[in-house]
């Protein structure tokens, strides 16, 4: 048995969850069952995404199809509610062993704006099988996140010129 890491992408840049959702497909090729849960955003390409299930399976508990940032207090405090729905859902899958990769997209994006503290996530990380990976993303990464992580990769755009 393999033992499962968990992974922090985070950075400023681009590209975080376009490398979680390699990763998926890095694993789902590989006979395994993927779960993704998508916080504070909406994939744009959804839809095509969800060709990928059942071995990639792709939730977003979320009911606005506003990003959070903009939403009104009201319905911060309804997708709020969602997004715990999607937080307990996360450790029913790791508790149940329902795949080998579980990808929280955005998911430090909650603790940036409150919605949850590193203690919640440390709850639902201990759900975590022996042989179970676990992909976070979010922009900001900070100490306590990384004493959680195995491994953790920071995602940055560099620009550069060729003469």
């Amino acid at each position: 048995m393999e033992k499962g890491l968990i992974q922090v992408y985070s950075g400023e840049g681009h590209g975080k969850s376009a490398a979680a959702l390699g990763r998926a497909i890095q694993v789902a090729s590989a006979g395994e069952d993927v779960v993704l849960i998508n916080f504070l955003k909406g994939y744009q390409n959804e839809a095509f995404l969800k060709r990928m299930e059942p071995e990639v399976k792709i939730f977003r508990f979320e009911k606005s199809e506003e990003e959070y940032a903009h939403l009104s207090d009201e319905h911060k405090q309804e997708e709020i509610r969602n997004i715990k729905n999607g937080l307990n859902f996360a450790k029913k899958v790791l508790t149940t062993g329902e795949c080998s990769l579980l990808i929280l997209d955005e998911v430090l994006g909650l603790i940036d704006n409150g919605i949850i503290t590193i203690e919640d996530l440390s709850h639902i990380l201990e759900a975590k099988a022996e042989d179970v990976s676990i992909i976070l993303t979010g922009i900001h990464l900070n100490d306590a996140v990384c004493q959680l992580a195995d491994e953790i990769f920071k995602i940055e755009a560099v620009n550069y010129k060729i003469y």
